[in-house]
């Protein structure tokens, strides 16, 4: 008897299923910039001509992590997909970027149609959020590669900025203010040391909520990553902002000097922003240091932006008119000449 396709592990037919029930939620993403979408071999999309002047593309790519591992656990894949999204597109509006289109990739052993169109659901969702159009992606099925019915997921985004608008961190001056903007939680980073303490050293079952959380354990780790696209480019319009740095792994240690100049320094003030109770808890049980706490996790704060001090007053009602939580959570000191930028938190 002659074999199929299917009984190898592959299901054509519920791949092409998963497309046809994707579509009404990519058809709410899309720009009138899309010339083709979903369905062909490549997504076009033209810019508008005589938008810019100089435009200047940048392009971002990002998972989230093991953060799947709890959507394994609880068994709940609506909300992955816009983590996907904002990690991409947090990375790069930073650099003042209007994202424009997003492309995902879904790999798993067996395509479970269901499951997929949760996430890519929520993965239009987020593009949505992120003002940009969901204009292509690939659903991969690998039989015996991944566990059971678990999956990867990678996402792609593309945006355009003005040559004269990037914003690169190269006016940032010593006396400048940093805002900080609040995060919604874990956002998608930390996940494998969160895991490790929460959900195996301590035990805690994800329906469980544990002292000093107001919700169970699987809605606080699986709340989404707020996407800052918006908030970013509204920020921009009011004030001179000089640096945005989204704060993902290694924490604010390790990202925000990434958008300062040599010979600066960052001073953070921990008592200036309010922290989310799921960050005390995971010190608290692992015991974790609070180095350690630092350069895994946000620690409340998704973006930190640097704007001129007397911006101040004008860069928090801005985010504050976006309902994000912002606070002015430190300053720019002068570094050691030259020297690699630093940050320091007291």
């Amino acid at each position: 008897m002659a074999l199929t396709y299917r009984q190898a592990g592959v299901d054509v037919e519920a791949g092409d299923a998963l497309v046809e029930r994707i579509k009404p939620a990519a058809a709410r993403t899309l720009r009138p910039e899309v010339l083709a979408g979903i369905g062909g071999f490549g997504g076009l999309f033209a810019l508008t001509p005589g938008k810019y002047k100089e435009p200047v593309l940048v392009s971002g790519t990002d998972g989230v992590g093991t953060k799947l591992k709890v959507a394994f656990l609880a068994d709940r894949h609506t909300t992955i997909g816009e983590d996907l999204v904002a990690m991409c597109a947090n990375d790069i509006v930073v650099s003042g970027a209007e994202p424009l289109f997003f492309l995902d990739y879904f790999a798993t052993s067996q395509l479970d149609t269901r499951r997929a169109a949760d996430v890519i659901t929520g993965i239009a969702r987020g593009c949505e959020l992120a003002g940009c159009t969901l204009l292509g992606g690939e659903t991969a099925e690998l039989p015996g590669f991944y566990q059971g019915s678990e999956y990867d997921l990678a996402g792609f985004c593309v945006g355009v900025v003005e040559r004269s608008a990037i914003i690169d961190g190269s006016r940032v001056r010593p006396g400048d203010a940093l805002i900080g903007l609040a995060s919604t939680g874990l956002h998608s980073n930390g996940y494998a040391l969160a895991r490790r303490v929460l959900l195996e050293k301590a035990a805690l079952p994800l329906d469980a909520v544990p002292a000093g959380l107001s919700r169970t354990l699987a809605d606080e780790l699986l709340t989404p990553t707020r996407i800052y696209v918006r908030d970013v480019r509204a920020l921009a319009a009011a004030v001179d902002l000089r640096a945005v740095a989204h704060i993902t792994g290694s924490g604010l240690p390790g990202n925000l000097p990434r958008v300062l100049p040599p010979g600066t320094r960052a001073v953070l003030h921990e008592s200036e922003w309010s922290r989310p109770a799921i960050f005390d808890l995971i010190e608290r049980l692992g015991p974790v240091t609070r180095d350690e706490m630092y350069r895994t996790f946000n620690m409340g704060l998704g973006m930190v932006a640097v704007v001129p001090q007397n911006d101040v007053a004008k860069a928090v009602a801005s985010l504050q008119q976006s309902s994000v939580a912002a606070w002015q959570v430190g300053s720019i000191e002068l570094g050691t000449p030259d020297a690699e930028p630093e940050v320091f938190i007291t």
